[in-house]
């Protein structure tokens, strides 16, 4: 393992009270004489792991987006419903215009099989089933779609509807969508789901079981892909939302109203793949140079050529005030490094007492935190907030064509 050197980085200590939990400016997009252009009326290209913007165009602007809608449907049903409960298909969800899964009326179903069926298929009867079963109603499953969609800092979405019918009222951006997508895949389940070619699911309705097979040819197409929806209505046109592996790197791409989008995904994966390799420039449990301390998270950066030699760090260190009792509240966390690129925080880092490193967390970790700001007093809300901090806030320091 290559040590990092952190001191060859300008370090500059601060004895006050750290709020790791800050919102972090975004870098200022960049343009470059080699880019890549779609047909798109709106793109955007992600970064998984570190919430980078790499590439957009158009990306602030809103849209209608058809069934990626489905996408936010998936997330919400997933981190607030019971996989195992069965959903019954009602009234309105029966012969829901549109895609279907030609469900029964009165049909009973797994929400685990209902949210395959959603996203292979695109079943706008069982994302009426769905938001009926987990939000107690269709309106009430909407306000939770609207509060993820402010909790996750996606300013230029309003949902309408679960399963992406055009409606007044309903709409997002292709940035947007791409910050939503970045975040969902961090859940097993929705990662699992969306990158399933066919899916059978028991039928106790019919002799032969469901049998459903992924409408997102990207899957088929593109060597990595794994995910994530298709969509299209008259209004919105095509819309498409893919994601790709390479290595320990993980691109997603969009583009709204495309009609050669499957080859414009391609481009923008390879221009993401090529332009803005994933580079890992600390490992958890790295030792600071100079001093008794470890840092507490990996950090993966997608830097484009000639961006690393500009990346610093800041090291803050939280108070040392002692408790009254004498106890070491803090249970190691001693303070946090702010990673800088030209200047402009694009991540943080808590560091730890070595040898009191907490648990490995995934960047799912805390899917149900608030925003604010608040005190680390303990390794969780540091470990919650440093994930927040380098995931969910994303930086913008890509190719912007708007």
């Amino acid at each position: 393992m290559k040590r990092v050197n952190f001191g060859f980085f300008p370090a500059l200590v601060c004895i006050s009270l750290l709020l790791l939990f800050t919102p972090i400016a975004a870098a200022e997009p960049e343009t470059e004489q080699e880019s890549v252009s779609t047909h798109a009326k709106a793109a955007s290209l992600i970064d998984v792991e570190s919430g980078r913007i790499l590439y957009s165009s158009h990306g602030d602007e809103s849209m209608l987006i058809a069934s990626l809608t489905k996408i936010m449907t998936a997330i919400v049903a997933i981190e607030n419903g019971d996989l195992s409960s069965k959903v019954k298909v009602g009234k309105n969800a029966f012969a829901k215009e549109g895609s279907s899964l030609f469900l029964k009326m009165g049909e009973e179903m797994t929400l685990e099989n209902m949210l395959y069926g959603l996203m292979l298929r695109s079943g706008n009867d069982a994302a009426t089933a769905i938001a009926e079963h987990v939000g107690g109603s269709e309106e009430g499953f909407v306000h939770l779609m609207n509060a993820k969609a402010e909790e996750l800092g996606l300013a230029h979405s309003h949902f309408a509807n679960p399963h992406g019918l055009d409606a007044e009222g309903h709409f997002s951006t292709a940035n947007d969508l791409a910050k939503l997508t970045a975040y969902a895949l961090h859940n097993p389940v929705f990662k699992e789901i969306v990158k399933t070619q066919v899916k059978t699911a028991d039928n106790p309705y019919d002799k032969w079981d469901y049998k459903w097979s992924n409408k997102n040819k990207m899957l088929r197409l593109y060597d990595g892909a794994d995910g994530v929806k298709t969509g299209y209505t008259k209004k919105a046109l095509r819309c498409l939302v893919s994601s790709a592996t390479r290595g320990e790197q993980q691109l997603v791409a969009v583009t709204l109203n495309d009609g050669n989008d499957w080859n414009d995904h391609a481009a923008l994966l390879d221009f993401g793949f090529n332009r803005f390799p994933l580079r890992t420039i600390i490992e958890r449990g790295e030792r600071l140079e100079g001093y008794n301390l470890a840092a507490g998270l990996n950090f993966a950066y997608p830097f484009r050529q000639g961006e690393q030699e500009r990346f610093v760090t800041e090291l803050v260190l939280n108070s040392t005030k002692p408790a009254k009792d004498g106890a070491d509240k803090s249970f190691g966390l001693r303070g946090t490094l702010v990673l800088k690129l030209d200047g402009k925080p694009i991540g943080q880092v808590p560091v730890y007492d070595p040898g009191r490193l907490p648990p490995e967390q995934s960047p799912y970790m805390d899917k149900s935190a608030s925003t604010s700001a608040y005190p680390a007093d303990t390794w969780l809300q540091a470990a919650g907030s440093a994930l927040r901090a380098l995931f969910r806030i994303g930086k913008e320091g890509g190719v912007s064509h708007d």
